[in-house]
C-alpha cells in the first residue's frame, strides 16, 4: 500500500475497512502524543505517572479544531500549559489532515463529491460547539431548540453511515477504481497459473500400417 497517499492525499477510493484502519491510526498517535506530554509533565515536575489512554472518536478527536473560531478559548491562552498547547496544535493539525484525505476518499466510494465532508463534518461539530450559545442567544424556545438539535444529530449520524458503514459503489465511478475489486484481483495477479499438460502434444498415435506396433507412442524429446 501507497501509505502517503493513503493518509496523505485526496485522490481515488478506499473501502471501509480503510477507513476504520485510519480511525485506529489516529487512536494510537493521540496516545502516543498523551505519553509525550506525560513525559514533558514529569520533565518540568507538573506530574509523576504515566498513563497511556486510547479512545475512539468518529470525529478523529478533532474536537479541539472548533475552539479555533471560539473566543471563549483565546479566554484562557494565558493560563494554558505551553507544550501541551504546541502538541494539541500538531496534534490536531494532522488529525484534521489524515480525517480529511481519507473521509475524503471514502465518500469517492460512495460516489459523492469531497464537499459532502462539509454538511457531514463541519456544519454539525460547529453547531454542537455552539449549542449553548445558540440555545440562549437565537433561539430562546425550548421547543424550537428540541427540533433544531435532533436535525443536528440526523445530519451527523448520517455522515457517520455515509461513511463508517454503506458500503461503496461496485465497479469503478467517476473517481477511480472499486478499491475492493483491486483487493481481489491482486492475489491472482501475484501468483502464476500452473502449466497444464497438453495432451496432444505430448502424444502421438501411430496407425498400424506404420513400422512399430499401432498405438499411442510418447513423442521423442518430451
Amino acid at each position: 500500500m501507497d501509505w502517503t497517499w493513503y493518509l496523505f492525499r485526496f485522490d481515488g477510493r478506499i473501502n471501509r475497512a480503510l477507513l476504520w484502519q485510519a480511525l485506529l491510526i489516529v487512536a494510537l498517535l493521540a496516545g502516543l502524543l498523551g505519553i509525550i506530554g506525560q513525559v514533558i509533565g514529569i520533565v518540568e515536575g507538573a506530574s509523576s505517572t504515566l498513563k497511556f489512554k486510547l479512545g475512539f472518536d468518529f470525529d478523529f478527536g478533532l474536537d479541539d479544531l472548533f475552539k479555533v473560531v471560539d473566543p471563549r478559548a483565546y479566554r484562557l491562552l494565558p493560563s494554558a500549559d505551553r507544550p501541551t498547547l504546541i502538541l494539541k496544535v500538531l496534534g490536531t493539525s494532522l488529525f484534521l489532515w489524515i480525517y480529511l484525505a481519507t473521509a475524503i476518499k471514502r465518500l469517492h466510494d460512495r460516489d459523492r463529491s469531497g464537499w459532502w465532508i462539509i454538511p457531514f463534518f463541519f456544519v454539525p461539530n460547529l453547531l454542537f460547539h455552539f449549542r449553548g450559545v445558540l440555545l440562549w442567544g437565537f433561539l430562546p424556545e425550548a421547543d424550537w431548540f428540541v427540533a433544531f438539535d435532533l436535525a443536528i444529530h440526523a445530519l451527523w449520524l448520517w455522515g457517520l453511515i455515509e461513511l463508517f458503514i454503506a458500503p461503496g459503489t461496485s465497479g469503478s465511478n467517476r473517481f477511480g477504481p472499486d478499491p475492493l475489486a483491486e483487493i481481489e484481483e491482486s492475489p491472482a495477479s501475484a501468483s502464476s497459473p500452473a502449466k497444464s499438460w497438453d495432451q496432444q502434444s505430448e502424444i502421438e498415435f501411430v496407425p498400424p500400417s506404420a513400422g512399430p506396433p499401432g498405438g499411442m507412442h510418447v513423442k521423442r524429446g518430451t
